[in-house]
Order: structure tokens, then C-alpha cells, then sequence
């Protein structure tokens, strides 16, 4: 489990394989205390750590996309350069400032609109059409792994504002008009959706 609360900025510095894909991310991170087998979220996806270490260019670790991962989320076209938002897993006692993440994206939306109000930016984006029902004004989204809230919903169409830190220690200010960014709905949101289907 996350919280939405990036906590590194994160930089592809390898990417190996086709089908699936092994990467190797620059962290600042202390790699002495991540575990082999340990979940990191990368840009939203849940990533089990592979490998880690430092050299003369820096900490880094590696996790392995499988063909599905990389179908269902915007890891297809990561390349070495890629700036991403990491967060380590939530431990018990840890603070929940964001709401409950589980890294496991449902979709990619597409930004369509970014107009500056006030000191912030507010960001227009379109979700499939699946996922519509599950996005509600004052609601919870996780898009790229930072945690927000919608401000306002129409049809396949929500905003959010993004305050000045939230750009600086992300890479939300780094999206453009057309960009996918991964989306992860709100789990109760999805619960309460699955339990209004029973019979």
C-alpha cells in the first residue's frame, strides 16, 4: 500500500528487453535499506525491486515490467531520461497524508487542458470511458502516483489543481497537452462499485 505522497524524483537510466523490460532507475534513495523483493511505486505502477546498488553515477535499483504491465500502463514508453515520481511502501505508523494507493493502475488518462489559476495549475484530463463512474467531485485520484483531488467532473473529463509545491517535488509540471499520465481510482470507490453489481 502508498499514500500518493511522492517522496523521490526518480530518472530511467536503463531500459533492457521487448515483450518485457527490465529498468534501472537512479534514486536518491538510501539503497542500503530496500530489500530485494521490495515494492516501490513508480510512477503509479507497484514495481517489485530487483536488484540495487551504487556506482559513480549515483544509488539506483532495478524492476522488472512484465507485457501486461507495460500494456495497461504508460512503462511502454519510458526511456533512459524518464523523470519519475517514486514512493517507498507504506509502514505501519507512517503518516497518511494522501488517501489509501494500492499501485495498481487502472488505466491511462490524457491531459487535454492546463490554464494557470492563481499560484496553481489546473489539469484537464480525459479517462476511458470504463472508468468514468469511479471519478467524483472532491473525490480521490492517484495520477502518476501523487495523490489529488478532483475538483469538478464532465463525463469522461475531471480537473485538478496542482499547487506550486506539488510541481516542484514531482513531475506533474512536466506533463503536455496529449501526455498519458497512469490513473488509479479511488479503492473504495471500486468496492462500492463492485458490491452495487451483486445480485
Amino acid at each position: 500500500m502508498f499514500t500518493g505522497i511522492v517522496t523521490d524524483v526518480g530518472v530511467v537510466r536503463t531500459v533492457e528487453g521487448n515483450e518485457d523490460k527490465r529498468l534501472v532507475l537512479t534514486t536518491r534513495y538510501d539503497v542500503g535499506g530496500i530489500d530485494i523483493g521490495a515494492s516501490i511505486a513508480c510512477s503509479g505502477a507497484c514495481l517489485t525491486v530487483t536488484g540495487r546498488g551504487k556506482d559513480g553515477e549515483g544509488a539506483w535499483f532495478s524492476v522488472d515490467a512484465s507485457a501486461e504491465t507495460l500494456r495497461c500502463t504508460t512503462l511502454g514508453g519510458w526511456a533512459p531520461g524518464t523523470r519519475l515520481n517514486l514512493e517507498r511502501a507504506l509502514r505501519i505508523g507512517d503518516e497518511l497524508g494522501g488517501h489509501i494507493v494500492t499501485g495498481h493502475v487502472d488505466g491511462i488518462a490524457r491531459l487535454t487542458e492546463v490554464a494557470p489559476e492563481a499560484s496553481s495549475l489546473k489539469m484537464t484530463f480525459e479517462v476511458p470511458a470504463e472508468l468514468g463512474p469511479f471519478i467524483a467531485p472532491k473525490g480521490s485520484v492517484c495520477i502518476d502516483g501523487v495523490s489529488l483531488t478532483v475538483n469538478a467532473v464532465a463525463g469522461r473529463r475531471f480537473t485538478v489543481n496542482i499547487i506550486p509545491l506539488t510541481r516542484r517535488v514531482t513531475t506533474l509540471g512536466d506533463r503536455r497537452v496529449g501526455d498519458g499520465v497512469n490513473l488509479e481510482v479511488d479503492l473504495m470507490a471500486r468496492y462500492i462499485a463492485r458490491l452495487g453489481t451483486r445480485a
